[in-house]
C-alpha cells in the first residue's frame, strides 16, 4: 500500500505536464525507478489505473525502467554500479574501502510521456 502516495504524487505531475502541454490523452507514463526502491510494478500499476480513472490518464500503461545502484566510494571517489543483489558487501572494487554514498538506486522519475 505504499506505492498509492508515490503514484498519487507520480500522476499530480504527469497531470500537470499534460495540462501545461494541451494533452488530451496520456496513452503511456515512462518512470525511472531505482532497484533498491520497494515499489512493485504490479502495484503501481494497479493503483495508477485506480488513481487516473476518470481523467485523461484513464488507461494509461506505466513502461517502468530499474536503474541500477551507485555508489561512491569516500576514500578513493571511484563510482560504481553495486550488484545489491548479488554481492555481500558494498566494497568499493577500486580501492576496498567500505566507506561509499549512494548516488543513485532510490529514485522515481517520470522520463516522459506518450500522449495524444
Amino acid at each position: 500500500m505504499h506505492e498509492l502516495p508515490v503514484i498519487n504524487s507520480i500522476l499530480k505531475v504527469v497531470l500537470k505536464h499534460a495540462v501545461d502541454n494541451n494533452v488530451n490523452k496520456v496513452v503511456a507514463v515512462h518512470l525511472q525507478v531505482g532497484e533498491l526502491s520497494d515499489l512493485e510494478d504490479k502495484w503501481m500499476q494497479q493503483y495508477f489505473d485506480h488513481l487516473a480513472k476518470g481523467g485523461i490518464a484513464e488507461g494509461a500503461q506505466l513502461k517502468i525502467e530499474r536503474t541500477p545502484v551507485v555508489m561512491k566510494c569516500n576514500d578513493c571517489g571511484h563510482s560504481y554500479v553495486a550488484k545489491i543483489k548479488e554481492d555481500k558487501t558494498l566494497a568499493c572494487p577500486k580501492c576496498g574501502s567500505e566507506k561509499n554514498t549512494l548516488v543513485s538506486g532510490r529514485e522515481y522519475i517520470v522520463k516522459n510521456l506518450e500522449a495524444i
